[in-house]
């Protein structure tokens, strides 16, 4: 169990969304592209396959026989993160040294993958297993980029392995639950800026402070790590008449303890060694209430109503329990203080059956931020989102499904970034700026009924 821990501010973003996938805070949002197609409305309240479950294990009732969907969605992600460095120091005079620091493109484009299968025991109990993701982040500049003295990378991948049941209690109510195993690794980093180098040859600069300061691109802290967690979630409908149906979900929270190595020149001097260290990270608890109505024959609408709660991710605080310590022989590391809020999420979508084999998608959807401006950092330039989609589900045969979509999503608003730090109490530096761009998503998704 590895992970890279950084020291300064930005380092915060441990465990973060995927900037690749697009819910607010580190949450994927991206299941399974059926739901894609409507942007993930009236999802607690509606069972195209067997995706149905890693929303809401009681909607398994309405899956008849056995089922099987997998699937991916395809991120493709523009995120910019624009501003500039302010280097201050009586040493340099009374005004600040001012130098850009715009990241272009830090996040990579990803496939976030998913698979299900569904089982029908008898008339009132069904199965259900399934394996996707529900966080992820992965952010990165080069190592000598003018602010990765804020942290220049951060990645984080979790699998999710979901065991669901579920009874029928009659025609009209359902429940269920599943058990969450989650296992989920990452890294993050910070390092000296290149401008670093051309500090040291500034003549206010004494020698032996300049021969202190490392060369550009050195690691200043970084860990990388995994672990595995448990949590649990419920599940309700409530099929109110055969044309109306609501559904309501809620996730635990899953509690990683990131054992590893943290490394690094701040952590240990320039030394070759790895020091064992610990990151305890909480990934929240979420919930959906959702619903879904048939309004004619061929047209239906539905909307879901999403929360998180991201206030759990409070700090980021560096354990190191081994008999080797990092420099000052400390126990603890604060990383950051995150000071995140719950965010809520809106979704409204429709459904339309143009033919035999081809039905129709389309939904829209408002993202909260989980962050305010003042809290903001450069590895994870959360914003609120306003989400567009598409989607289409061909019917192969009479057992197999092709479902498609497509996602725009914008950045909407202002997202300022306001990051600053002491450098050995030689200068303040600071950054001032704001992230911006969009994301598009293209999913795909093959159901079977066997």
């Amino acid at each position: 169990m590895n992970k890279k821990i950084i020291s300064m501010s930005v380092a915060a973003a441990l465990l973060g969304t995927m900037t690749q996938a697009q819910a607010a805070g580190f949450q994927l949002a991206e299941y399974s592209a059926t739901g894609q197609g409507r942007s993930f409305s009236g999802e607690a309240a509606m069972a195209d396959n067997a995706s149905t479950q890693a929303r809401n294990p009681a909607m398994l009732t309405y899956l008849e026989g056995t089922n099987f969907s997998a699937g991916g969605i395809y991120v493709m992600p523009n995120v910019d993160v624009t501003g500039d460095i302010a280097i201050a120091s009586p040493l340099f005079g009374p005004e600040p040294m001012m130098m850009n620091a715009d990241a272009i493109d830090v996040a990579d484009d990803a496939l976030v993958p998913n698979f299900y299968l569904s089982h029908q025991l008898n008339e009132h109990w069904f199965l259900g297993f399934a394996v996707n993701s529900n966080y992820g982040l992965a952010t990165e500049v080069s190592e000598t980029h003018a602010a990765a003295i804020f942290g220049n990378e951060t990645s984080v991948t979790t699998v999710e392995f979901n065991p669901n049941i579920a009874y029928r209690i009659n025609d009209d109510f359902s429940v269920g639950a599943g058990v969450r195993f989650v296992y989920g690794e990452g890294s993050i980093g910070a390092s000296t800026p290149g401008w670093v180098d051309g500090l040291k040859q500034h003549p206010a600069l004494p020698e032996e402070v300049a021969a202190a300061l490392p060369t550009g691109g050195t690691s200043l802290k970084n860990m990388e790590g995994d672990d595995i967690g448990f949590g649990w979630k419920l599940g309700a409908s409530w099929q109110i008449n055969p044309a109306h149906r609501l559904g309501l979900a809620y996730h635990s929270g899953v509690e990683l303890e990131l054992e590893g190595s943290a490394s690094g020149l701040l952590y240990t001097g320039g030394q070759d060694l790895d020091i064992e260290g610990m990151l305890p990270l909480e990934l929240p608890a979420f919930a959906e209430l959702a619903s879904h109505h048939q309004l004619s024959d061929d047209f239906a609408m539905h909307a879901s109503i999403n929360w998180t709660q991201w206030s759990v991710f409070d700090e980021l605080v560096a354990y190191f329990p081994g008999e080797t310590k990092p420099i000052g022989n400390i126990d603890s590391d604060l990383v950051k203080e995150e000071n995140f809020k719950d965010n809520w999420r809106f979704a409204l979508g429709s459904t339309y059956q143009l033919s035999q084999h081809w039905l129709l998608r389309s939904g829209i959807a408002y993202d909260k931020t989980a962050v305010d401006d003042e809290y903001r950092t450069m590895t994870i330039p959360d914003s609120d989102r306003l989400w567009l989609s598409a989607g289409a589900g061909y019917q192969a045969s009479e057992n197999l499904t092709l479902d498609f979509a497509v996602t725009y999503i914008k950045a909407y608003g202002d997202a300022p970034i306001n990051e600053s730090m002491n450098l050995m109490d030689l200068a303040h530096v600071s950054f001032d700026g704001e992230a911006g761009g969009d994301v598009w998503l293209v999913g795909m998704q093959l159901s079977y009924k066997l």
